[in-house]
């Protein structure tokens, strides 16, 4: 045992000056950056992590102290990822975010994403079908000051007039600041759908179903009122892109809550941090989206006028949507 001792203490007092030296340098780098260190220290490096897996090698050969092991094994593994690692600029992993990672994301939660549809389109569904067999049901979702007027109550005039503006009665300034609203609240219903979805996927398909009778009933006083057409052309110029991304916050969040909910053999906490990542990735995609559609809410929607025009926009950005997330093109995994 005495030998044993004798040796390892030899061997560390032969060779620690070099990992310590590699140590300081990979602790430089890692708190200041590559540029902290200088050409002196960026040439040593590559040596210092060869002589160290030398080492590490060693010591596991003569069964040196365990402490010199593990110590010298996240060494070297440090080393590893700085020497060997990709090391990439915030523009390109920007960009891998959009070309990869994103649409990879959504692509592979068709299921939680047909769930999410389903919550939300069937809230849709359900309260304009309720709303039009009885317009108390209106009543029964809203209270009397929401949407400004827009309710059973409205006149066709007044209906109309809110979904057809004159460019000439909005400056810039309100356009924005009403866009900026509209992307608060729409971020805010997406990072619930998301965040809520670790109690099991419950709140998630709650909020989403909620969502959607509020957009179902409003479409029913517009239909009841003939302007059915007018106000599908007025919501759908920006709600392709706001309702897709609302979806897809949904469907982030059932990701994690179907993770929580069949963990199969890992544990509830370990399974829905492994399905985190995507989840993350698929709703800090929607952040884009929501701005899009913010942008679209605040100015195309109040500035276009023409049916024609609204509907075309709206089916360019649904098809647009559909080919970025889901048609295959080369450099995504298949």
């Amino acid at each position: 045992m005495r030998g044993d001792t004798l040796k390892s203490y030899r061997f560390r007092e032969e060779r620690e000056a070099d990992w310590r030296k590699l140590d300081l340098i990979l602790t430089r780098a890692e708190n200041s950056g590559v540029n902290a260190l200088s050409d002196d220290e960026m040439t040593a490096l590559p040596r210092l992590y060869r002589q160290a897996v030398s080492s590490l090698s060693v010591a596991k050969s003569i069964s040196l102290d365990q402490n010199v092991i593990i110590y010298l094994e996240s060494l070297c593994t440090r080393a590893y990822f700085f020497v060997y690692g990709a090391r990439t600029t915030l523009g390109e992993r920007i960009m891998d975010f959009l070309r990869r990672g994103w649409p990879e994301a959504v692509s592979g939660a068709v299921g939680p994403t047909l769930l999410a549809f389903l919550f939300f389109f069937g809230g849709i569904g359900l309260a304009f079908f309720l709303c039009m067999q009885d317009m108390d049901w209106f009543w029964t979702f809203h209270n009397e000051s929401l949407f400004d007027g827009r309710n059973p109550d409205a006149t066709v005039e007044y209906l109309r007039s809110t979904i057809y503006t004159d460019p000439n009665d909005h400056g810039q300034s309100d356009l924005a600041a009403f866009s900026g609203y509209l992307f608060n609240n729409n971020a805010q219903i997406s990072l619930f759908a998301f965040a809520l979805g670790f109690a099991f996927g419950l709140p998630t398909a709650w909020l989403l179903l909620y969502n959607g009778v509020t957009i179902g009933s409003l479409y029913a006083v517009f239909w009841q009122k003939g302007l059915g057409y007018e106000f599908t052309g007025w919501l759908m110029i920006h709600g392709v892109t706001e309702l897709f991304a609302i979806t897809l916050a949904g469907a982030a969040g059932f990701v994690i809550g179907g993770a929580v909910a069949f963990p199969g053999r890992m544990t509830r906490l370990a399974s829905a941090r492994a399905a985190g990542q995507k989840a993350a990735t698929m709703a800090m995609g929607c952040v884009i989206m929501l701005v899009i559609a913010a942008l679209l809410e605040g100015f195309g929607r109040q500035l276009i006028n023409s049916d024609v025009a609204r509907y075309t926009i709206a089916g360019v950005s649904l098809f647009l949507w559909f080919a970025y997330f889901y048609l295959p093109r080369a450099g995504r995994d298949t």
